[in-house]
């Protein structure tokens, strides 16, 4: 008897396929659940990946471009009011206060300096805001995803305690579909919150240090406008 009952067993297919489509209604939404917010993490990340490696690139490139020499003026006339870089943008937006802060006689409207370095605020709230968005969205699968997961195992093992005592048989054959279809759940779960997790964190730092270095240049970029209303 014990022959049949591993002989049955050897031949149930344990495929992560085979798996699902045995799984309840309730666990098979888990599991979809799940598979679709680990390919919306996946996406985020891929996405956030060369959009950071796009801005750090373009930061250096205009970061170069700023410290040339190249007059001020020049430059912005180059790169236009509606830039495509953000860095660009952050310039743009303080090289704009300070053309609109001159009157018609070239002297400056009182004020000019706060004006300049909230237009640059602005400008960097903006790129913040950007370059963070869909980082809650990986904050969340990384805190939740195992729970759902932890949801669809508990579900499945219920499901399979209550086949057991509907056949009266605590057999391999019984209790191992069962106990598999549940643990895949889990299993799925810690697949869609590990890498959020992990990612969320890395993006994290490289967007503080981005936006760090957009501030950095603002302070700098008002500074030499300062110098300037000095002189």
């Amino acid at each position: 008897m014990e022959a049949e009952t591993l002989a049955l067993a050897q031949e149930m297919d344990f495929s992560m396929w085979a798996l699902f489509a045995r799984a309840t209604l309730i666990v098979k939404l888990v599991m979809l659940v799940l598979v679709l917010a680990s390919f919306w993490s996946w996406s985020i990340i891929i996405q956030k990946l060369i959009t950071y490696r796009r801005a750090h690139t373009e930061a250096e490139i205009f970061d170069r471009r700023f410290w040339s020499g190249e007059p001020l003026d020049g430059l912005f006339d180059e790169i236009g009011p509606e830039p495509a870089g953000q860095s660009e943008r952050i310039f743009a937006a303080g090289m704009m206060e300070w053309r609109r802060s001159h009157r018609n006689d070239g002297e400056l409207i009182a004020g000019a300096t706060a004006r300049i370095d909230r237009s640059m605020d602005v400008a960097i709230a903006k790129e913040s805001e950007g370059l963070q968005s869909g980082l809650q969205v990986l904050a969340t699968v990384g805190s939740t995803a195992p729970f759902i997961g932890l949801f669809g195992t508990v579900w499945g093992i219920m499901h399979a305690f209550v086949e057991i005592a509907a056949q009266q048989n605590t057999s391999l054959v019984v209790v191992a579909p069962g106990i598999a279809e549940a643990l895949l759940a889990t299993a799925l779960g810690l697949l869609a919150a590990i890498p959020a997790v992990i990612f969320y964190n890395k993006l994290s730092a490289d967007s503080d240090r981005i936006m760090a270095g957009y501030e950095a240049f603002a302070d700098e970029f008002a500074t030499i406008l300062s110098r300037q209303l000095d002189s």
